[in-house]
């Protein structure tokens, strides 16, 4: 493949422009009409301007942000590379372009791509999480690729390491269908996640319980709930890049400044200010505050470039996201992947004073004390999701040592 058509789906499918390759090179140029418009996909590293761009930058393969967004890592890429293995095509050979094209119009956020590669129908009837869960294990160890062609096409357009799916739940939260699909009535867009190989029992317990925390805390989480099934229960997350079959426009930190998620070279300094300058709102630069505080407080130390993002709505106006990827955890070498002014391993409330004294936040020590009382209340939490004793007063001690 050596060119691919760009369409943004708002209220309308607008063509953005044309990607090309050649020679292993990565070529850009919009559309002449969509260059009457206000939306700036990308406002760091592709401008709204006309024009043939080239991508120098190798951050993405080749690829810029704004597109690699779209792209699946991690447990997506995985499936996918399976999957182009079992046909027999040698994955040196494939080009970002023939990844965006099997993406098609199922990626996460608002972008889509044509022509998209044929996608096989979905062979099960019924979504079994046991079964999904079950299968994900074997097939990141290695030891099974059956259901691999049923999961790349519920979960192989997500990123990050977990197994997960993309469904559609009902109000109920009882009846789960499959989320390529159209949106049916009574139902929303949900992502499921799995435990990954290195993961302990109670890994979907401790995200839902750190979602009910960081909403008591007053960030802005989307719904959240544990999906029983007979063996084991699951976490689920609404899709906050749909609002009904409408799609959000959005991009990741990583994606906006092209910034390498696997090496941690992001501080809350420089979110704080791309913050302030993409969203022109001091409202949206408190929000990534409280989640620098929360993050902190609550030792999620996973938190690289690539679990911040913006979102744009249909007037071309950026914001900050909801929050997503909020659980226990560690980061590289059990430091932060973003820094808190150059410090990663013991962080504390006097970085987050200085950040907001620097960036003019006047009522930041409300915040740090809000966000502490919330992160007090851990086992409550940890309760109503039901997680064992052992394992909340674990990481009850390491909570209360920060």
């Amino acid at each position: 493949m050596r060119q691919i058509q760009v369409f943004l789906n708002h209220t309308k499918k607008l063509k953005v422009g044309i990607l090309l390759y050649k020679e292993r090179k990565v070529f850009f140029e919009y559309d002449k009409d969509f260059l009457k418009s206000s939306f700036e996909l990308s406002p760091y590293k592709l401008p709204l301007k006309e024009g043939l761009f080239e991508c120098k930058d190798m951050t993405f393969e080749g690829l810029w942000g704004v597109f690699n967004d779209s792209l699946p890592d991690g447990w997506g890429r995985l499936l996918l590379d399976r999957h182009l293995r079992k046909l027999g095509i040698n994955l040196h050979e494939v080009s970002v372009l023939e990844r965006l094209a099997y993406v098609g119009q199922f990626g996460m956020g608002a972008l889509s791509y044509e022509p998209q590669s044929i996608r096989e129908e979905i062979g099960l009837d019924k979504i079994i999480l046991d079964d999904l869960a079950e299968f994900s294990e074997a097939i990141l160890k290695g030891k099974s690729e059956e259901l691999l062609d049923e999961l790349l096409t519920l979960g192989g357009s997500s990123g990050g390491a977990r197994p997960k799916v993309l469904i559609q739940l009902d109000k109920q939260r009882e009846q789960i269908i499959h989320g390529s699909r159209v949106l049916q009535e009574g139902f929303s867009h949900w992502m499921v996640k799995f435990a990954s190989s290195v993961d302990g029992k109670e890994i979907g317990a401790v995200e839902y319980a750190y979602s009910l925390m960081a909403r008591d805390a007053g960030l802005d989480m989307p719904k959240t709930t544990l999906l029983h099934d007979k063996k084991g229960a699951y976490f689920a997350c609404e899709r906050f890049d749909r609002i009904g079959e409408k799609r959000v426009h959005m991009q990741t930190v990583s994606g906006l400044i092209h910034s390498d998620f696997r090496y941690p070279s992001l501080d809350y300094d420089d979110l704080l200010t791309l913050s302030l300058h993409i969203t022109k709102s001091v409202l949206e630069q408190k929000k990534v505050f409280r989640l620098a505080c929360f993050n902190l407080f609550s030792h999620n130390r996973d938190d690289h470039a690539k679990n911040f993002s913006f979102v744009m709505n249909e007037k071309g106006v950026w914001s900050f996201s909801p929050v997503y990827d909020i659980t226990f955890s560690s980061g590289p070498g059990g430091e932060h992947s973003t820094m808190y002014l150059g410090e990663g391993k013991n962080p504390s409330s006097e970085q987050l004073l200085k950040l907001a004294e620097k960036h003019h936040i006047k009522d930041g020590s409300k915040i740090i004390i809000e966000v502490k009382r919330s992160i007090e209340k851990w086992k409550e939490f940890a309760k109503t999701a039901a997680i064992s004793k052992g394992l909340t007063s674990s990481i009850d001690k390491v909570l209360k040592g920060l």
